[in-house]
């Protein structure tokens, strides 16, 4: 079932955030708050495997080669004339240059690598204005994930400031995609059977 977005309040504060309804995702994008419910299954057990996936080979070097933080729905400000409060589905940070994982209840240093789950509800602005933001801060890889699609598609930010297209792939494509590309990604263990 597809869980629908609602636009909640322009020119939001980081109070806003806070004062959201309990069991809803509370963004500020360019200013505006949006609403969501939490994610539905199919998202949810993509997110579970992949996130899985990669702190056992990059977080803990089980199977990889480790040197990273990677986080589950963590909190994101990213500066700017406009408040962005994302909380983007996974986030990693190279440890050489988050040494130390933060005690901390949001991240202020932008992540190396940002994966979005996409849905209906909220593809548009995956691939819109976070992607803008993320490429305007230096995020390095993007990363958009379509657990109803059975799609990956992967960007990395160019010398010249721009996404480049590393590729898309779906169903049970077996991939090694950078940044986590020293391991294999079986896409079709990230898809909930229906």
């Amino acid at each position: 079932m597809e869980h629908q977005t609602h636009f909640a309040k322009p020119n939001a504060t980081y109070q806003d955030v806070l004062d959201a309804p309990e069991g809803m995702r509370a963004e500020i994008v360019q200013g505006d708050m949006y609403l969501q419910p939490r994610p539905a299954s199919p998202h949810g057990y993509a997110s579970d495997v992949l996130s899985a996936r990669l702190i056992y080979g990059f977080q803990f070097g089980e199977g990889g080669p480790g040197g990273w933080w990677i986080k589950v729905e963590p909190e994101v400000h990213f500066e700017g004339e406009k408040p962005n409060v994302f909380d983007p589905d996974l986030a990693g940070w190279r440890k050489e240059r988050l040494p130390v994982y933060p005690r901390v209840p949001y991240m202020t240093l932008v992540p190396d690598w940002v994966c979005e789950i996409a849905s209906l509800s909220t593809a548009k602005r995956d691939r819109g204005t976070k992607s803008d933001v993320y490429l305007a801060h230096g995020v390095a890889h993007y990363w958009i994930l379509d657990p109803l699609g059975r799609t990956l598609e992967a960007f990395e930010r160019s010398e010249a400031g721009q996404w480049i297209r590393l590729g898309a792939w779906g169903d049970d494509d077996k991939v090694s995609v950078a940044p986590f590309d020293a391991i294999g990604l079986d896409l079709g263990e990230l898809w909930l059977e229906e």
